[in-house]
């Protein structure tokens, strides 16, 4: 049963004073906004809401949004409606944390579910992560991300820049930043994925690497059991050493453990070549049959993979001492959007 829009305003002015159900639908509008990479409009926002069991009228959701935009979670983009900001999807992460245990795990499969891009073809669209740099850090940024590119420690060598007012993936890029799209490594889940190959993504980790080789897992986030993406967590707290990696050998890089059905395998290695000739790699091991890698047991008739962390070379920017801000798995872009780092870093000098 819907209820009165007369009644939806009024919950909607009690806004700033403490209506936790007005809040909850408020809460409810950014999570809608965080699901899509386009601007959405009051009315593809109510009927969203009510396949969450929220009913409101498209006058009361544009109530709605005139306080998020107050509030600086939400940005107008005119006719096309309105896109979530890097502030409003904090407030998003912060608000749901208590009851959204496992809600990276959900991000990652509704990705690989929505990602169409065909490596043969070398169309379609693809998953990346956003970083936010500020304009007077960029140069100094590519100069400490361009040696981890040159050790192959990244899912592609591709990337893409959007500078303030446009937007990467579902990320308005904010005033005074530049924002760079790195590839994540969900690419890999969605191609297997649109292949019949079911993928289980088990947890994203810090990597010991010595001698250029993988060594063992010195910490382990489970995505079930998170809210928030482990290599955000990570870099923030500062327990990587990319940058050494890259240039001895021997450091801690970013990284994620993937289970397939053994069967599989022979499909995968097809995959995983294909993705390459088209420029997109990150898997850094794939075992055999119930073998156990990098310290980590796989299960019965499974084959354990290791992934690269797509934001491996941000990593290195922030161990250079490079303020960034990281959103992972912003959203999908077309592969045509996405262009050579090298290019980028030249450009740049």
């Amino acid at each position: 049963m819907t209820t009165s829009p007369a009644r939806e305003l009024r919950e909607a002015r009690m806004v700033r004073g403490v209506s936790s159900e007005t809040e909850r639908k408020i809460i409810s509008i950014l999570k809608v906004l965080s699901e899509s990479s386009e601007p959405l409009g009051s009315i593809t926002i109510a009927r969203e809401l009510e396949r969450h069991g929220i009913f409101l009228s498209e006058r009361a959701v544009r109530y709605y949004l005139k306080i998020t935009d107050e509030r600086g979670h939400t940005q107008p983009l005119g006719r096309d409606g309105r896109m979530l900001t890097p502030r409003g999807l904090e407030e998003l992460k912060m608000a749901l944390a208590p009851e959204q245990v496992g809600f990276i795990l959900e991000k990652l499969e509704l990705l690989a579910f929505h990602t169409t891009f065909d490596p043969r073809k070398r169309s379609g669209r693809l998953p990346i992560n956003t970083s936010l740099i500020g304009k007077d850090d960029f140069k100094k940024a590519l100069a400490a991300m361009a040696v981890v590119f040159k050790a192959g420690i990244c899912i592609s060598e591709l990337v893409a820049i959007a500078s303030e007012g446009e937007k990467l993936g579902s990320v308005i890029i904010p005033s005074g930043k530049i924002g760079l799209a790195t590839v994540c490594s969900v690419v890999i889940n969605g191609v297997l994925l649109k292949a019949g190959i079911p993928i289980e993504s088990r947890f994203g980790g810090v990597l010991e690497v010595r001698d250029s080789k993988p060594k063992r897992f010195v910490a382990i986030i489970n995505y079930a059991g998170t809210s928030l993406d482990p290599s955000e967590q990570y870099i923030r707290a500062r327990m990587t050493s990319v940058s050494q990696a890259a240039t001895t050998g021997n450091g801690k890089i970013l990284a994620n453990f993937r289970e397939i059905p053994a069967p599989s395998r022979a499909i995968v290695d097809e995959k995983i070549t294909m993705l390459k000739e088209a420029g997109i790699g990150g898997v850094y091991v794939l075992g055999n049959t119930s073998e156990p890698i990098c310290q980590i047991t796989v299960g019965l008739n499974r084959v354990g993979t290791v992934l690269l962390g797509g934001l491996n070379p941000i990593a290195a920017a922030v161990e250079a001492g490079i303020e960034v801000e990281n959103i992972a798995e912003s959203g999908l872009i077309d592969f045509e959007q996405l262009g050579s780092f090298w290019q980028l870093s030249c450009l740049a000098s």
